[in-house]
């Protein structure tokens, strides 16, 4: 897959903490209930960490008590690609930075949170950065 935003593994390295480089640039996860904006209410914009592109905002987050900041919808269809992960004997649905490639989290769908898409974003804390204001 070819991004907007391609750096040399070094450049990512330099760029970003161990712990962001790991989640963002290796596809790992924090742990749970420990993130930034696990439990924010804050409004504004949640942005890629690695790149800065807009990818969800306040008034999609909702409270899935999972351990993790959950979305119930991207800021626009084209901030984020989905990708088939079969890692850890499981399917499921990487969310990934559509500009950067940078791993945000996964997908999960038909939960049964009352939400208007019925998914869940469960994205990494670490992978976001929270712009707060309007939307």
């Amino acid at each position: 897959m070819s991004y907007d935003i391609e750096k040399p593994d070094e450049e990512w390295r330099a760029e970003l903490t161990p712990a962001e480089y790991a989640v963002l640039r290796q596809a790992g996860t924090e742990p749970a209930f420990v993130g930034e904006y696990t439990d924010t209410r804050t409004a504004g914009v949640y942005s890629c960490r690695a790149c800065g592109a807009e990818l969800f905002r306040s008034d999609t987050k909702f409270e899935s008590h999972c351990g993790w900041p959950s979305f119930f919808d991207a800021r626009n269809s084209d901030a984020v690609e989905l990708v088939s992960d079969h890692s850890h004997g499981m399917v499921r649905t990487e969310v990934r930075c559509a500009k950067c490639g940078s791993h945000l989290g996964h997908l999960f769908e038909g939960e049964g949170y009352p939400t208007p898409t019925d998914q869940r974003y469960c994205i990494n804390s670490i992978s976001l950065r929270l712009t707060p204001g309007g939307q």
